[in-house]
């Protein structure tokens, strides 16, 4: 059973940082390529960050220079460091991982960040 459990979340300040992790089971981590989208109430899943199986990194506009993806494939886990974290940046914060080439998506249930200002 393929289990992504997201960890890290929780009520922090306007300028201060978060460490996201986000701990995979039940796959081949290390041919997946993996990423964290973010829900804010009444908007739409938006792409975060991603990571390839080889490590090439992409983000969205809104958090390049302030996010940082990593992955440590010898623990199956994914991170999202978030430094200068604004309020808009509030949201249920969810990992996904996909391998290459395959259909299915896998999903974690989400953690939330809330960031006061």
């Amino acid at each position: 059973q393929v289990q992504l459990v997201e960890s890290g979340g929780g009520l922090v300040q306007a300028g201060g940082s978060l460490r996201l992790s986000c701990a995979a089971s039940g796959i081949i981590f290390s041919v997946n390529n993996v990423g964290w989208y973010r829900q804010a109430p009444g908007d739409p899943r938006e792409l975060v960050a991603a990571i390839t199986s080889g490590g090439t990194t992409n983000y969205a506009d809104s958090v390049k220079g302030r996010f940082t993806i990593s992955r440590d494939n010898a623990k199956n886990t994914v991170y999202l460091q978030m430094n200068s974290l604004k309020p808009e940046d509030t949201a249920v914060y969810y990992c996904n991982a996909r391998r290459e080439s395959y259909v299915t998506v896998y999903w974690g249930k989400g953690t939330l960040v809330t960031v006061s200002s």
